[in-house]
C-alpha cells in the first residue's frame, strides 16, 4: 500500500517546519551526491554501530546526523513523500518546535533501538525513516477519523481506495514488526537492509507523543 494523500482537516497554519525538514534532507542528499568521496562522507556521518563508544561523545553524533542521510533516490523520495503526506497535520496539532523535537527524538530513539539490536554491525545506518515513523505514530493517535487515499497493489490488480488512517498506518506498523522479527537472523543483521527496529521505535515514540498531546488538549478543554 502506498499513500497518495490524506483526507483530514487542513492544519491551522502553514507547516513551515515540515518544509524546512524536507529542504534539509534534500540539501544533505545533494551533498552526498556531490561529495568528492561519497564513501568517506557516509562513513563520517552515518551511524556505524561498531564505532559507537559511549565514553566518546564524538561517536554519538551520528545518532543525529544519520537521520538526514539517505541511501538513494528511492529512499529519500519515499521518506519525504510520507513526511509530506502526514507531517502537515501533525505539525498543525503540535506546533513547529514540538514537531521538530518529535522528529529528532523519534529518529534518535529509532537509531538507538536499531543499534541495540546489532551493536557490533559495521554496516552504516542512515535515513529519516525512524523520525518519520514518529510522525506516523503521532498521526495514528491524533487523527483516528482521517482517511488516506491509498494506492494498493494486488499482484496484477491496482486500485485506489480511501482507507481509514488507523488501518493503513496500523497495517504498516504490524508489517514492520513482522519484518523486524524475520530479520533477527544474525547474518541478516550483519548484511544490512531496512532498519525495521528503527521504524518500530520511532512509531511508538510518535504514539506516546500523540497521547500526551491528546491528554493535554482534553484537560485544556475541560478547563
Amino acid at each position: 500500500m502506498f499513500p497518495i494523500s490524506d483526507i483530514a482537516p487542513s492544519p491551522p497554519r502553514f507547516p513551515i517546519m515540515m518544509w524546512l525538514l524536507i529542504v534539509a534532507n534534500v540539501f544533505v542528499f545533494i551533498r552526498e551526491l556531490t561529495a568528492p568521496n561519497a564513501d568517506m562522507f557516509i562513513n563520517h556521518f552515518a551511524l556505524i554501530p561498531a564505532h559507537v563508544n559511549f565514553n566518546d561523545y564524538v561517536t554519538l553524533i551520528p545518532f543525529i546526523t544519520a537521520i538526514f542521510l539517505h541511501g538513494g533516490f528511492l529512499h529519500i523520495l519515499s521518506n519525504m513523500w510520507f513526511l509530506y503526506i502526514f507531517g502537515d497535520n501533525v505539525e498543525g496539532a503540535l506546533g513547529s518546535i514540538p514537531f521538530l523535537l518529535l522528529f529528532l527524538i523519534a529518529g534518535i530513539a529509532g537509531n538507538l533501538f536499531q543499534y541495540a539490536i546489532s551493536p557490533a554491525s559495521t554496516v552504516p545506518m542512515l535515513g529519516a525513516s525512524g523520525a518519520i515513523a514518529g510522525v506516523l505514530g503521532c498521526y495514528y493517535v491524533l487523527f483516528p477519523h482521517a482517511k488516506v487515499k491509498t494506492l494498493i497493489f494486488l499482484f496484477f490488480f491496482v486500485t485506489i481506495v480511501d482507507l481509514a488512517a488507523p488501518i493503513m498506518l496500523g497495517y504498516w506498523f504490524i508489517l514492520q514488526i513482522i519484518s523486524g522479527a524475520g530479520s533477527l537472523n544474525a547474518s541478516d543483521l550483519n548484511q544490512g537492509g531496512v532498519a525495521f527496529f528503527a521504524h518500530i521505535a520511532g512509531f511508538i515514540i510518535g504514539m506516546l507523543a500523540g497521547r500526551i498531546v491528546k491528554k493535554i488538549t482534553e484537560v485544556s478543554n475541560e478547563n
